[in-house]
């Protein structure tokens, strides 16, 4: 039987005044995983139609599939999250970059679609900023979704990296302690990928391919 994932990308185009949205190559790699293993998926944004991306450039893989153009035509008529059906797929997927933590985070057609995986236990599968979806996300048990969960996202060090702490809306790590997840990671840009029960998590971009492979293998069972 086919098996068919919603990828939620952002809406939000813009950091500190510069060009932003979903990092290009968190989502090209780990479609590239689905891809090859006959996963179908379609993507969702708050406001449907085209999203933007940006790291566009940053390797083989992703120029291969961002010149693809059925694969363009998917990036410029995503789902409005509004009208999508959760129980039409079978697991959910969060690529990272910046643009999400404005306009995905606390959406309430985002928060629904993954409070509706985690009861029907279906993989949430998400990496490096993509994981600050899943803070907010609370069960019908009145518990956040991410209470005593091991998982993984983008960490402070990398964040001090990137320069970006003074334009970001929150810290990561912070909210994931915060919301009683237990945090794990590595050095920065060393790859972690990490499940706990329904939830697959990576660290940063490295990490999008083994998180893709994860998930492929959790719709798979």
């Amino acid at each position: 039987m086919p098996r068919n994932i919603l990828v939620i990308v952002s809406s939000h185009g813009e950091l500190g005044g510069e060009p932003n949205g979903t990092y290009a190559p968190e989502l090209t790699h780990a479609l590239h995983v689905l891809e090859r293993e006959g996963i179908t998926y379609d993507l969702a944004s708050p406001r449907g139609g085209p999203i933007p991306l940006y790291g566009v450039d940053a390797d083989a893989v992703t120029r291969e599939m961002l010149a693809h153009p059925e694969f363009a035509t998917r990036l410029r008529e995503t789902k409005r999250l509004a009208e999508v059906d959760a129980d039409r797929y079978d697991g959910v997927f969060f690529p990272g970059g910046y643009g999400l933590l404005f306009d995905v985070v606390e959406n309430a057609d985002s928060l629904r679609i993954t409070a509706a995986m985690a009861r029907q236990g279906r993989p949430i599968a998400a990496v490096c900023h993509g994981t600050a979806e899943l803070s907010a996300v609370l069960l019908e048990c009145g518990q956040l979704l991410v209470a005593c969960k091991h998982l993984s996202g983008v960490t402070r060090e990398e964040e001090v990296a990137m320069k970006t702490l003074d334009k970001i809306p929150f810290l990561l790590e912070e909210r994931m302690v915060e919301a009683g997840a237990v945090y794990r990671k590595k050095a920065k840009w060393q790859v972690l990928v990490g499940t706990d029960g329904a939830l697959i998590t990576g660290q940063n971009p490295g990490s999008a391919t083994g998180v893709g492979e994860a998930l492929a293998a959790a719709v798979r069972g």
